[in-house]
Order: C-alpha cells, then sequence, then structure tokens
C-alpha cells in the first residue's frame, strides 16, 4: 500500500535503515556513559526531594559530594546507598543533608557491601518507579471515565505567564474554550540551569518554571476541568535542556501527558554539549516510556533558522532519527509527536502546495504517529488580519492531512506576547476549520504525478542522500559541520560537558536496569494508540 504519495516502499526502507546506521554508533555512546542529570534523576526516584535555603536541591547537592569523593563513572546509586548503611541513616534526603555539610565520605563500595547497596537501591527506585505506574494507571483509567476529544488533531495551546497561579485559571479557560492540549511554556533561559528549581513559582520570563510543584498545580486544575467538560484534557511541559531526565522523571511521577522531547534541539540552538544531550534523552526517553507519555519533538525550530522550502529534507531526516531514538528507548508509535512546521514565506510561488506535499509526507512516513503540526511564526509581520489568514491556512493543511496535534497558531506570534483575546480569536479560527473541514483528509488525494507526490518524492529522495552522507562520516560530525538549522555544533564543546562521565567497571544504575527490564518491554508493547 503506497498510500496518497505513492511513495517508493524500498526507498522508505532504506531511510530507515540508514537512520538506524546513523543513529545506533550515538546509542552505543549513550549506553557508555553517564551524566550528572541522569544520577539525579535516579536519586528523586529513591526519594530524595527539596531544596537547601539557597534553593539549590538536595539531589545536586548529594551528586556533587559523591563526584568530589569517588567521581561520576561509577553512578551514585553504590556510593550512596553505601552511605546510608555506614551513616545508619534511613531517609535519601537526610543523607544529602549530612553530606552538604560536610558530615559523609563517600567510596565505592565492593564485595558483600557493593552486594547490599546495590540490593538497597534497586528497592528504592523501583519504589519510584512504582508511582509512575500508578500515574500511568490513573491516566488510563481517568481517559475511559471522561474520554479523549471526539475530532483529530487535538488542538494544543500555550500558556505561560510567569505566574503558575495565573497560568492555571487561564489553562482552564483555554480548555473550556476548545484546547485538548495545554502547553506551559518554560520561562526563558530554564534549559541552561543544571539544576530543577523548587516549589511553585510565580516570577519566570515569558514562560513559567517548570517545578514539581508547578507540575502538580497544573495536573490538579486540569483535572477539575476534566471533570467538568467531560473530556479528558492533557498537560505538556519540557524535558529537554541540562536537566532532560529529571524533567522526564517529574513529569511521570505528576502524571503529566505528553513532555517536548528532541534529540537534537538543545545541542543546536541552547548550545548544550551534543554527549550530554544524546545520554540525556536516551534516559529520559526511556522514563517516558513506562510513563506512557508523547513527546514531542523540535524540528519545527530547524526552519526558523534555515529556509523551509531548502532544508525541508533535514526535517524529514531528523523525524527519522528521532524515530529511531525513540524506539531504541522503548516508546511506541503512539508516543511520537515528532514536529514539523509551516514556514515556508508564503510570498513563495505555490508556498501552500508546497506545506501541502511536507506535511502529507510526514503523515505518510509516519502513519501511526501523532504528528505534531506547528503554526507560522517566522514570517509573521504584525498584520493580524494577514496572520489570522495564514493561520487558517496552516490549520486547513492539518485537517487535509490528517494530523494529529495541532498547535494554535496566533496572529501576534512571534511580534508580542500574544494576549488572551488573541488566543480566543486564534481558538475560534481553529474551531471553524475543524469544523468545516475536519474530515477533508478523508476526500483530499493529490493528482498523481502532480506538483504534490513529486515535490514529497523530491524531499524524500535528498532525505536519503543525506542519511548516507551523515552515514559516511558521523552524525556528530554532521551536528558539528551545520548540517541541521544550520548549527554548527562540535561535540567536544557546549555547556554542560563538564556534567558527563564515562561509565567505570562496576557502573550500576538501577533506573535504567528496571526501565530496561523484559517486564517493562511487554508493559509498552501492549498500549494502543490514544
Amino acid at each position: 500500500m503506497t498510500g496518497k504519495l505513492d511513495l517508493d516502499p524500498v526507498l522508505v526502507a532504506r531511510a530507515r535503515e540508514l537512520a538506524r546506521r546513523v543513529g545506533r554508533p550515538v546509542v552505543e555512546l549513550a549506553c557508555g556513559h553517564t551524566t550528572v542529570s541522569v544520577e539525579r534523576a535516579v536519586l528523586r526516584l529513591a526519594g530524595v526531594l527539596g531544596a537547601d535555603p539557597d534553593g539549590i536541591p538536595w539531589v545536586n547537592r548529594l551528586v556533587d559530594a559523591v563526584v568530589a569523593d569517588v567521581g561520576l563513572g561509577h553512578g551514585v546509586a553504590l556510593p550512596v546507598f553505601d552511605a546510608l548503611a555506614r551513616e545508619q541513616v534511613t531517609d535519601v534526603t537526610l543523607l544529602a543533608q549530612k553530606a552538604a555539610a560536610g558530615s559523609v565520605r563517600f567510596q565505592v563500595p565492593s564485595g558483600r557491601a557493593a552486594t547490599v547497596a546495590r540490593r538497597s537501591a534497586r528497592r528504592a527506585v523501583a519504589a519510584g518507579v512504582r508511582r509512575i505506574d500508578r500515574r500511568r494507571a490513573e491516566r488510563d483509567r481517568l481517559v475511559k471515565r471522561y474520554g479523549d476529544p471526539r475530532q483529530r488533531p487535538w488542538i494544543y495551546l500555550i500558556v505561560a505567564t510567569g505566574d503558575i497561579y495565573e497560568d492555571i485559571p487561564q489553562a482552564q479557560a483555554a480548555a473550556r474554550a476548545g484546547a485538548d492540549v495545554i502547553a506551559v511554556i518554560r520561562s526563558t533561559g530554564q534549559s541552561l540551569l543544571d539544576y530543577v528549581p523548587e516549589g511553585a513559582t510565580r516570577e519566570g520570563f515569558a514562560g513559567t518554571y517548570a517545578t514539581q510543584e508547578n507540575f502538580r498545580l497544573m495536573r490538579a486544575a486540569l483535572d477539575e476541568s476534566s471533570r467538568e467538560l467531560g473530556r479528558y484534557v492533557r498537560l505538556t511541559n519540557y524535558a529537554s535542556g541540562l536537566c532532560m531526565p529529571e524533567m522526564a522523571t517529574l513529569a511521570g511521577l505528576e502524571r503529566l501527558d505528553m513532555m517536548l522531547n528532541d534529540s537534537m534541539y538543545g545541542i543546536l540552538f541552547r548550545d548544550i554539549n551534543p554527549v550530554r544531550t544524546f545520554v540525556d534523552q536516551r534516559f529520559s526517553r526511556q522514563v517516558h516510556a513506562r510513563a506512557g507519555i508523547v513527546i514531542n519533538t523540535g524540528e519545527d525550530n530547524y526552519l526558523t533558522t534555515a529556509d523551509a522550502v531548502d532544508e525541508a529534507h533535514t526535517v524529514t531526516v531528523s523525524q527519522l532519527l528521532n524515530e529511531y531514538f525513540a524506539h531504541e528507548a522503548g516508546l511506541a508509535d503512539w508516543q511520537l509527536g515528532l514536529g514539523h512546521a509551516f514556514e515556508i514565506n508564503p510570498d513563495v510561488p505555490e508556498s501552500f502546495r508546497l506545506e501541502l506535499a511536507h506535511a502529507l509526507l510526514a503523515r505518510e512516513l509516519f502513519p501511526d504517529a501523532p504528528l505534531k503540526w506547528m503554526p507560522p511564526t517566522k514570517h509573521m509581520t504584525g498584520d493580524v488580519f494577514r496572520g489570522n489568514l495564514l493561520d487558517g491556512f496552516f490549520n486547513l493543511v492539518g485537517a487535509m492531512t490528517g494530523q494529529g496535534i495541532l498547535l494554535v497558531g496566533m496572529m501576534t506570534e512571534a511580534v508580542v506576547t500574544p494576549w488572551l483575546s488573541d488566543r480566543d480569536i486564534a481558538l475560534q479560527n481553529v474551531r471553524y476549520v475543524l469544523g468545516a473541514a475536519g474530515g477533508l483528509h478523508e476526500d483530499f488525494v493529490p493528482a498523481p504525478g502532480g506538483f504534490i507526490q513529486q515535490r514529497a518524492h523530491r524531499v524524500l529522495a535528498e532525505a536519503v542522500e543525506l542519511l548516507e552522507r551523515i552515514g559516511e562520516q558521523s552524525l556528530l560530525s554532521a551536528i558539528a559541520e551545520g548540517t541541521f538549522g544550520i548549527m554548527k555544533r562540535p561535540a567536544d564543546r557546549g555547556k554542560g560537558l563538564d556534567g558527563v562521565a564515562r561509565h567505570e567497571a562496576g557502573y550500576y544504575n538501577p533506573a535504567t536496569e528496571i526501565l530496561e527490564q523484559p517486564g517493562a518491554v511487554r508493559l509498552r508493547s501492549g498500549e494502543v494508540q490514544p
């Protein structure tokens, strides 16, 4: 079955095989390294909570103390749980406090002490994973009780004032107005913080800080909205930046439903070290897989720095790589909100037909994935009438090509911070298009051999050519040369490199051990697409 674009199945299979070849060395690299954020996530699962009087999380203080004594390459689980036994302390947070005061020394245990520490660490982390499992089961019950939105794509709306207590009523109002997914965008620059802020926050900049307490507050508020509206309202935040594994863990513990989680976004657009990013993203995706969270990838961002026509194939390559990395980490197809965007200059001849071709190509390459279709931002001018029309065309492409998740575009996008009234008008636009043409994908078939088919075939062929070139060198080399988003990011530079360590002999991570066990795979393989 070749679909509406009549894609060559041999070429599609070739593209996926090349993505596997390109991605496999990166996975092997990730499997042989750890990071401070991975180890902090392990301790969060083991029950470390809170922060010191200066706001530094106890997990940071504990990992820093272990690293100062024995380094990072053995992991923190064995040194921490060996110290618990030696100090006769039962609470890991209390141990962190003692370590911060300088009253605990850490060592890598051996012999019977190592066996005892391993058993204790596994037991503590398993309790954290069980909490994630319970939150996943809770989501399943609520979806069964309240139901999913009747239409596809799901309507995805961003809310972010900087103040979680202001975000909540805005999010609930958005849900009443038709939003199916609420995304709380993060405060500017949070991705570069190598710690997760603590508690409820009211002082974010162009967004609200992502914290466990903010996750909890917004999830509770949207549960109220779900009861009121009779449909389950989903919550999105960010598992990206220097604390990607911890964000994923906190999202699982607080029952978030979607998380921004791209394999290369932090490298390209936040100058985070590539090795740090790939190690962190593999662990974070293992947690997402266990938690039943849908990831949203960030290919749309490439088109804000590179030309959306000339570089369309780089989006397809990134989607194929994101798919490979996600599958390798245990995510199922229904969890792959692969990103793409409506970012072609509207003055380009046949721009709408080009957008149709690119969107339909993504839909047919990943038929079981809930693709995330992103609105125009790069070519918004401040002319709100033109912008609203452009968003209407974007919404129409989403309807014509059967996208899974439609981010609401706003006529003031990328010009000013949108007002509530802007969001209301934008939602009206979406509701009109989906109400009038929501089933158009059933009828829309491009002309055989016509403009749209030819364009899609060309982009796929260019994607295969690029994957072949990357395979001749390496993905890290391609990133260093500026292949994606015209950003050059060498593997030996970037933020967070000092928080990466190669595994030493005897490295132990109980969370990875649990998440990779066969039972976890069976849990995931039984999922159905939402």
